[in-house]
């Protein structure tokens, strides 16, 4: 009688290991099928969210989101327009264009001031470049990437690009520009707006 449940006790013993060894087995070396953990992003907030349950659509919107804040932080403010809407298999780019004329003596300034937002609204700055001439900023947020420089007759562009989402269709931005929209219109002008901050050549 002892025997037997000696031996019942150790048939089980190896049952149960073979049983978790097989499903450690599973989850480091089995084929992504879904019943792993979803591929995630982290948020601002430190709380993350599944990147899957995104699509084209909803990561164009978090683009516009992210640029229509960044636009509106900027004071005294500027005017803007829509770039075009690029898409590729599974991301999308949103483009801003402004059409106030930002003087060479003024383009530090406007990028720190977007800079300092980006901080304090917790995007990582990915990359600085300096030039006296076409200076730019690179920054990441969500596993989003945003940009902002100056290019051919000083004009500044503004870009937000997303991560890999699920495919979909993707409409045109809602967000209205607070100037002409160009509609129909690329490459769009040059800047020839006037501020009389941002224009001037300052003290």
């Amino acid at each position: 009688m002892r025997r037997r449940l000696r031996t019942a006790v150790v048939t089980l013993a190896l049952g149960l290991a073979l049983a978790g060894c097989g499903r450690q087995q599973a989850g480091s070396d089995g084929p992504a099928t879904g019943t792993g953990p979803a591929a995630s992003t982290t948020t601002g907030g430190g709380t993350e969210k599944p990147m899957s349950t995104m699509d084209m659509q909803g990561a164009a919107e978090r683009a516009d989101s992210m640029l229509d804040l960044t636009l509106k932080a900027i004071e005294p403010s500027v005017q803007w327009a829509h770039g075009p809407t690029t898409t590729g298999s599974c991301d999308v780019t949103r483009r801003r264009t402004v059409m106030t004329i930002v003087a060479p003596e003024r383009r530090q300034e406007f990028l720190d001031r977007v800079t300092e937002f980006w901080r304090d609204s917790d995007y990582r700055i990915k990359a600085v470049n300096k030039d006296e001439e076409f200076p730019a900023v690179y920054a990441q947020a969500e596993g989003f990437g945003i940009s902002v420089s100056v290019r051919g007759g000083g004009q500044v562009f503004f870009e937000a690009d997303s991560p890999c989402v699920r495919a979909s269709k993707v409409a045109d931005s809602t967000s209205k520009p607070n100037g002409p929209a160009y509609e129909g219109v690329y490459p769009l002008p040059r800047p020839d707006v006037k501020s009389p901050y941002w224009s001037s050549g300052g003290a």
